[in-house]
């Protein structure tokens, strides 16, 4: 990174573009922190499934994300997600918080909690960080030296997704456009943030991807590390 000043890489995209995969790869090669944001709504939702809330009684959720004990590794080759201490990070990947995520996500108080934290994690990475998730380059970190959007076909993406999962792709694809549906109510899955830049991860491996999101970080004016 930048060694005169820690950069903020802000990756969004829907389901299913290999935001994770390259996000943490990005960040290794940078020497940067990495964040996943989408890990932070995940353990939220399990606080709330473990209370077993009503999760349209939006002010026990609210209350019981504010009491969990939330923690989050931000080293990309060994990030971690805790929860009172535990670690849950295959907890959180389940079908039940998968089911669940986008009901807690959409509480406009659990959200605004969240982005809080969010924000004190960035401002605290002292190499800069990559972060992903689905509404970082227009509400998390709007002023990110650069904003990437990461696309790819419905058929793509539920075919990294039923493969990463071991789930039929039928199924998957559904599931990623029901996914799609709920998150649209409180973010914009589809849409690059302004300032963004599209790039399209159809029919590219994640090498391909990294070294272009490098090259584009190249271009806006930030020294990377060979």
């Amino acid at each position: 990174m930048n060694s005169q000043q820690a950069r903020v890489v802000a990756v969004d995209g829907p389901s299913g573009t290999g935001k994770s995969t390259v996000s943490k790869r990005l960040a290794t090669q940078l020497g940067a922190a990495y964040l996943d944001t989408g890990a932070m709504y995940r353990a939220a939702t399990l606080a709330a499934l473990r209370a077993g809330l009503d999760l349209t009684n939006t002010d026990a959720v609210t209350t019981a994300v504010h009491h969990a004990k939330l923690d989050f590794g931000t080293t990309p080759a060994d990030p971690y997600t805790r929860l009172d201490g535990a670690p849950v990070d295959a907890e959180i990947r389940g079908p039940e918080v998968t089911a669940a995520v986008s009901a807690v996500a959409g509480i406009p108080a659990v959200r605004a909690h969240l982005i809080a934290e969010q924000r004190r994690i960035i401002a605290e990475a002292p190499a800069g960080i990559v972060v992903e998730g689905r509404d970082i380059g227009e509400v998390v970190a709007p002023d990110a030296d650069l904003k990437i959007y990461l696309t790819a076909d419905e058929a793509e993406r539920a075919r990294r997704r039923s493969t990463e999962n071991n789930t039929d792709i039928t199924t998957t694809a559904a599931d990623l456009a029901r996914r799609d549906t709920a998150d649209a109510k409180t973010t914009k899955p589809h849409e690059a943030a302004p300032g963004a830049v599209i790039l399209d991860t159809t029919g590219l491996g994640i090498e391909e991807v990294v070294d272009r999101m490098r090259r584009l970080l190249n271009d806006s004016n930030g020294e990377v590390r060979d």
